[in-house]
């Protein structure tokens, strides 16, 4: 039986091989998404597409974007809507928390809702697709819940009417490993407490 001797020296030529492989493991779990930034609000205004670009016309593309190849999801069959029509679901795009201005109407309605009756609570709770770790997931939904309290705070709710949680990918409302289901579940859900 052969014995390795372990000196001073030697322990510390393994811990540093093993800091540098944990270094190494721990770079490729990153992402471009900054969690820790303030939810910036998206300002999209709609855009006409010229209809016989790409048929081979010989049209100028001035100020248009490169087709794509992603196909739209109708988000609007998901039921998201109260009786009384009011819609609770707010929908994100892939890694982001950005609160798209489409929503902006339902959340002022809502932070209306909450502005005239200040014993109202309501809690956002922020979902993602499963792609992605558990704990980024978490981070992620956190951020979209976030982002939607503050923008109902800065359209009249009280921060004391408005908890965020996240759920992350643990309760998807669609089955699938698809982008139709992938869309449906990257969202923020507003629910009375």
């Amino acid at each position: 039986m052969r014995f390795a001797l372990r000196t001073p020296s030697t322990i510390r030529w393994h811990a540093a091989g093993l800091c540098v492989a944990a270094a190494a493991l721990l770079a490729g779990c990153g992402s471009s998404v900054k969690l820790d930034e303030a939810p910036p609000v998206e300002d999209a205004k709609p855009r006409t597409i010229d209809p016989t670009a790409g048929t081979g016309a010989a049209q100028p593309r001035t100020g248009s974007l490169p087709e794509t190849t992603v196909k739209p999801v109708d988000l609007g069959k998901s039921g998201g809507a109260t009786a009384a029509g009011l819609s609770r679901v707010v929908y994100f795009d892939f890694d982001s928390f950005v609160v798209k201005e489409d929503f902006r109407p339902m959340i002022e309605a809502h932070a209306k809702a909450l502005a005239a009756n200040k014993s109202k609570r309501m809690r956002v709770e922020g979902h993602t697709d499963e792609r992605g770790g558990r704990e980024y997931n978490l981070a992620l939904g956190q951020k979209r819940a976030e982002a939607v309290a503050k923008s109902l705070a800065l359209l009249g709710a009280g921060d004391a009417q408005i908890e965020a949680v996240s759920f992350g990918k643990e309760q998807p409302v669609a089955d699938g490993h698809d982008e139709a289901a992938w869309a449906k579940n990257r969202r923020a859900e507003l629910k009375d407490r």
